[in-house]
């Protein structure tokens, strides 16, 4: 399906970055990986090339575009998968200042970094796919980390720019919206691990981003039901509010993200 074509992703090194460059892969596609530590071992076992890539940083996001362009040729799709979540210790607003601002560089940012630089390429060449993994956060909302809800939702918000401004260009953006999935984040995780929903596998994430591109689809839901959910919020704002607030008070602790 993806025969021959060009794709990086950031944060493989495991979880649902490297359950996608696998799919990729398996796929046809030549494929780099980067993460914040060094891929490498990783890349080796599944045949990718890695990068150490610090995506918070812009510089090392265009060498990490620029070094995979310089193996695997034009980047036909990019993966802004890297992502980070904190807790709020005491109170919404109770993260420190080093938290938000990683959550805004990492969650958001470094998809703006990436494609600053990929865009005028693809404009040229009239195609090209652009891949954001927000979370159903960025739809919903995360209970225990308001700087996770709060990027995510911009997330999602710049995904949806992307395909506004550049669909008619051949430029596809796809927004991945999973609730829990089964990766180092949510281990020991209660809300994660016993959620009505399900805890998915990476690999079930990666099925749903290769089924959505292959139909053009910009929202990518592993869970389905987070459709649902979604639209019952938009139809009674005050019942969802309530609802949530009424599942932090059963909850008791505060939950990190996925």
């Amino acid at each position: 399906m993806f025969k021959a074509q060009s794709v990086a992703i950031t944060g493989a090194q495991g979880g649902i970055g490297r359950a996608l460059a696998e799919m990729f892969i398996s796929n046809g596609a030549n494929v780099s990986i980067s993460d914040l530590s060094d891929p490498k071992d990783v890349g080796e076992k599944i045949g990718a090339v890695s990068f150490k890539c610090d995506v918070s940083n812009e510089n090392d996001i265009k060498n990490f575009i620029l070094g995979s362009e310089n193996i695997n040729g034009p980047i036909d799709i990019f993966v802004s998968n890297a992502g980070v979540g904190y807790g709020d210790p005491k109170h919404a607003a109770d993260a420190s200042n080093e938290y938000w601002e990683l959550s805004w560089k990492i969650n958001v940012m470094s998809s703006v970094y990436a494609s600053r630089c990929l865009i005028p390429g693809m404009r040229k060449r009239g195609s090209g796919r652009f891949v954001i993994t927000a979370s159903a956060a960025g739809l919903l909302s995360q209970i225990g980390s308001s700087s996770y809800t709060a990027t995510k939702h911009a997330a999602v918000g710049f995904a949806e720019s992307l395909a506004i401004r550049h669909w008619d260009e051949g430029i596809k953006t796809h927004c991945i919206c999973p609730q829990y999935v089964k990766t180092n984040m949510t281990k020991g995780m209660r809300m994660a691990e016993g959620h009505q929903d399900g805890l998915l596998e990476p690999e079930d994430v990666a099925e749903a981003l290769k089924n959505s591109i292959s139909e053009d689809k910009f929202m990518v839901l592993s869970h389905p039901v987070v459709g649902d959910y979604f639209k019952n919020k938009a139809n009674n704002y005050e019942a969802y509010i309530r609802g949530m607030n009424k599942l932090k008070q059963k909850l008791g602790s505060n939950q990190l993200p996925d």
